[in-house]
């Protein structure tokens, strides 16, 4: 039976759900359950964003986990920054971490409202963070943003975003419903369209907007990703994210994969 990778987003992802803080000590000691759960990522947060998350990182290293690996999350780098001097890209590599979850933009819309830059411009920003990051010894999860509206939109580009990813050797490639707005049959048949073009592993990030991210999420898996990222209790900004709790005994159970390393 195929594996499933698990990355849990709970302490990121999770943390910004409305009316939830998480305490530092909290944060340690859902780690610690996660890795007894047996999930293969847990992404810690954002190391560049606030003292929390960069003092998190220095704490989790005094915890022995068997299971779970620790991720730091940030962004590609800045537009006119050099890749070295990006503060988001060097705080993942403060965070000593050994994987790191990166999130770039596919949609050509958000490149040209967003970051106000030519599309050729940032797919070297995605290649080129991607790379700054490999080049120090890190495995990357690239998460592309807004990707099945991008795909939507503009296919051609968004793929040549995930090519930029795959060519800088990203070893996972996600792809995020990140307004949670598009439903199993699309996320089907990107995910499948996807999977003809690049080789990496491809991952699936859903969002619950519209009531669908558990069942967008095992679409995606059926129709190939091999990773998947979600929270416990399904927490999340807006209407959360997907349900680890609801999408792991669906994984296991109902559609016989491989997931959790306990």
């Amino acid at each position: 039976m195929d594996y499933i990778e698990i990355l849990d987003t709970t302490l990121r992802d999770g943390a910004q759900t409305t009316g939830v803080s998480f305490t530092l000590e909290e944060k340690l000691k859902i780690v610690e359950k996660l890795d007894e759960l047996g999930v293969d990522y847990i992404e810690g947060g954002w190391p560049a964003s606030n003292p929390k998350d960069s003092e998190f990182f220095r704490r989790v290293k005094d915890l022995t986990l068997r299971n779970s690996k620790i991720a730091a999350f940030g962004s590609t780098a800045k537009v006119g920054v050099p890749i070295r001097l990006d503060q988001s890209l060097n705080s993942i590599l403060e965070a000593d971490v050994s994987v790191a979850v990166l999130f770039g933009k596919s949609w050509s819309l958000h490149v040209e409202k967003v970051l106000k830059c030519s599309f050729e411009e940032n797919l070297e920003i995605v290649y080129n963070s991607v790379n700054y990051l490999r080049e120090h010894g890190l495995k990357v999860i690239f998460d592309a943003e807004h990707f099945f509206d991008g795909y939507l939109d503009n296919p051609e580009y968004a793929l040549k975003v995930l090519k930029a990813a795959e060519e800088a050797k990203a070893e996972t490639i996600v792809l995020a419903d990140t307004n949670g707005g598009n439903t199993f049959t699309t996320i089907m048949k990107v995910v499948q369209n996807v999977r003809r073009e690049i080789k990496p592993r491809i991952g699936i990030h859903t969002h619950n907007d519209s009531g669908l991210a558990v069942a967008n999420t095992l679409a995606a898996v059926e129709a190939g990703a091999r990773h998947v990222q979600g929270t416990i209790n399904g927490l999340g900004e807006r209407c959360g994210n997907a349900d680890l709790i609801q999408i792991l005994p669906a994984l296991i159970f109902k559609m016989n994969f491989n997931a959790l390393r306990t």
